[in-house]
């Protein structure tokens, strides 16, 4: 049987214990269906070789010597990772576009007794959903922006705005950056698609009729467009602004960039990247302080005098802040009573 997806939601909806992506391991690494399994029914070099023995030689050669590369396969993945699989498992299996790859395999677990069944126009189906969210269609949402200076724990408050029960997205979360020079985390961001696949998934299990909480950024985190239609909705979207001390932000700031207050020398190549905006003598007062560790001053001369003006430049093209909250602290105590004031304002 194949399967029509007509909205993303079909995918939780749908009667499937599992799902499969067959395709290559470099077309899964860049964007997959959410929650799918990679078992690749030829892998990036079995794909290449079979394509070109396709286009430069003979397609009958080709599709006998990838049916061959894919019961090969096949077996593997029988032996390996569906091993435990037990005989009323109901398997959804797709490639990138429904054809070859993903119903050579379905056919196999058939034959063995499961109700493998594949999705019609594979991958590139699912993706056309995704994009119609994020960039054909106004977003059936209401974004409220959790906005203020740098270091105001704005990420942190969106946590404890989603245990007051309110519906939040965590854009930098689902990009794998903060959002500032100094924000990369571990590893590497997740391509584009895969980002926008992560964020469409979060917001189909969204309730429209209620707001969603997400933070302020640029069109930008990182390296990761933020889509077109949630950027157009953040745009007229209402903002909560956040006040806190320089000390209290300052100190946020120490917290949550651990990794780069124990490497003084990764601190100090990203303070480098700053030369086209300050002056020398400014560039060296901060490059001394991250040498000598003194991570209060540093981060607090950041604010001060690099990241305070911009955000005070922006904040004036942007709509006026529906609320503002002024914290004594960032602490998890303040920040859960904040949540909990903003929760109640908005009525949910």
């Amino acid at each position: 049987m194949t399967v029509t997806l007509s909205a993303l939601s079909d995918l939780t909806a749908l009667p499937y214990d599992e799902v499969i992506d067959v395709r290559s391991p470099s077309e899964f690494a860049e964007d997959h269906v959410p929650g799918a399994i990679s078992l690749p029914v030829l892998d990036d070099a079995e794909r290449a070789r079979v394509g070109t023995i396709y286009t430069q030689q003979d397609p009958f050669l080709a599709r006998k010597i990838g049916a061959a590369l894919v019961s090969r396969n096949a077996a593997r993945h029988l032996e390996g990772p569906l091993a435990d699989r037990p005989g009323g498992w109901r398997p959804l299996v797709y490639c990138w576009r429904g054809g070859q790859r993903s119903g050579s395999f379905a056919v196999i677990l058939k034959q063995i007794g499961w109700r493998a069944d594949t999705v019609e126009g594979g991958y590139r189906a699912y993706r056309r959903l995704v994009a119609t969210m994020l960039h054909d269609t106004p977003l059936p949402f209401a974004p409220v922006l959790i906005d203020g200076n740098t270091g105001s724990a704005k990420t942190a408050l969106l946590a404890h705005l989603a245990d007051a029960g309110a519906q939040v997205i965590d854009l930098e979360g689902l990009a794998e950056h903060r959002g500032s020079l100094f924000g990369g985390l571990a590893g590497p961001q997740p391509a584009q698609k895969m980002f926008e696949s992560r964020l469409a998934a979060a917001l189909t299990r969204l309730d429209p009729a209620r707001p969603v909480y997400m933070e302020a950024e640029s069109n930008k985190v990182g390296d990761i467009l933020i889509p077109s239609s949630v950027w157009k909705a953040m745009l007229a979207a209402p903002r909560v602004e956040i006040a806190a001390p320089v000390e209290a932000r300052a100190a946020h700031l120490i917290d949550t960039y651990a990794e780069l207050t124990a490497d003084p020398e990764a601190l100090r190549a990203i303070i480098d990247q700053l030369r086209p905006y300050h002056a020398a003598d400014r560039i060296a007062a901060w490059q001394a302080e991250a040498r000598d560790q003194d991570f209060a001053a540093l981060a607090a001369g950041l604010m001060r005098d690099h990241y305070d003006p911009r955000y005070a430049k922006s904040a004036a093209r942007k709509n006026r802040a529906a609320a503002c909250h002024t914290l004594p602290d960032l602490s998890d105590a303040t920040l859960a009573r904040t949540a909990a004031q903003i929760v109640e304002a908005q009525g949910f």
